[in-house]
């Protein structure tokens, strides 16, 4: 309990520093967040492309480590043009960009190993596959290592896109000039922390039926609930507090609070499925956590499993509400 605690101060204190970094340092602040989002990636990417391995989705390893550097490096190349031409039309290119980086890098592995016919063959000898021809093997282990592309690295990476929020042109927050991207990065990585932990005090206490007792017995229905509430109920506090604050003012006048609490409740549920989809996948490979990265709390992947599906959700939810 108590790794899990300073563990988790750790964090908290990273993060508040990278704010610091990210209102305070002009210009180029805001990157030091792409680079921890980017990091984070890289070791969740590593261990679900272990748990895959586990499981019998064979996979390369080391693309999987290197590939969110690239989804990074694409998304900041959509945005400079998105910057530049205040064209909210590059969001969708920055995004079908990461996609390109998916199949071209898949494509790639996928013709290693056809042209890689002895390490291949060596391969299927070692892992003992000899109901499978050398070209569908190499094809599913590209297959397999694309798993590990889209989840967690180019979903997770949406977080990119919340860090620069600023730059992209919509017309209800036109002449808004407070830093729009710290509030929405805030809520974005309170509403999994939220969730979590009230979920987790509100199930002790309360107990009850079990939520998915195949997939996580921990977890029970009083928690989930007890979450999200709470969630919703935080959330609301922190959109007052910013609201106290002069420069945020005119954010929430373009943003009613009840447009907000609803991204919030619907965000919160998000992040509880991404909770338990991780959860399926660590209980087929036969795991508890999917690492040890983290003292108290298993591997990396462990930790954001609920922040891989609220990035896109919260992108998606304020670029309609914006349109």
């Amino acid at each position: 309990m108590k790794k899990r605690i300073f563990t988790s101060i750790a964090i908290v204190l990273s993060l508040v520093l990278l704010f610091v970094l990210k209102i305070f340092v002009k210009d180029w602040g805001l990157y030091f967040f792409d680079a921890f989002f980017g990091v984070v990636a890289c070791f969740a990417t590593f261990e679900l492309s272990r748990l895959l391995t586990k499981i019998g989705l064979y996979n390369y390893n080391a693309l999987s480590v290197y590939f969110p550097c690239l989804l990074v490096a694409g998304n900041l190349i959509g945005l400079h043009f998105v910057e530049k031409s205040a064209d909210l039309f590059w969001v969708l290119w920055t995004i079908l960009i990461n996609i390109g980086l998916i199949v071209l890098i898949t494509l790639g592995a996928f013709l290693w190993g056809v042209f890689n016919k002895k390490a291949v063959l060596n391969e299927m000898n070692v892992r003992k596959i000899q109901n499978m021809s050398r070209i569908m093997f190499a094809l599913k282990k590209a297959l397999h290592t694309m798993i590990a592309f889209v989840y967690p690295a180019f979903l997770f990476l949406f977080f990119v896109l919340i860090n620069h929020f600023d730059v992209l042109p919509f017309a209800k927050f036109e002449g808004v000039t407070s830093n729009i991207s710290v509030f929405i990065l805030v809520s974005a990585l309170a509403i999994p922390m939220i969730t979590d932990t009230f979920a987790m005090l509100t199930g002790s206490v309360v107990g009850g039926k079990k939520l998915c007792p195949k997939i996580s017995p921990n977890k029970t229905i009083s928690g989930a609930v007890g979450g999200t509430l709470w969630c919703v109920l935080v959330c609301a506090c922190i959109y007052l507090i910013f609201g106290c604050i002069g420069s945020f003012k005119p954010l929430m006048e373009v943003l009613p609070i009840w447009v907000y609490l609803i991204i919030v409740l619907v965000g919160s549920v998000v992040a509880q499925c991404g909770d338990l989809f991780e959860s399926i996948i660590k209980r087929r490979a036969g795991v508890s956590d999917s690492g040890k990265l983290l003292p108290g709390h298993g591997g990396m992947l462990d930790r954001i499993d609920s922040y891989i599906f609220i990035a896109p959700f919260i992108v998606l939810s304020f670029l309609i509400f914006a349109i």
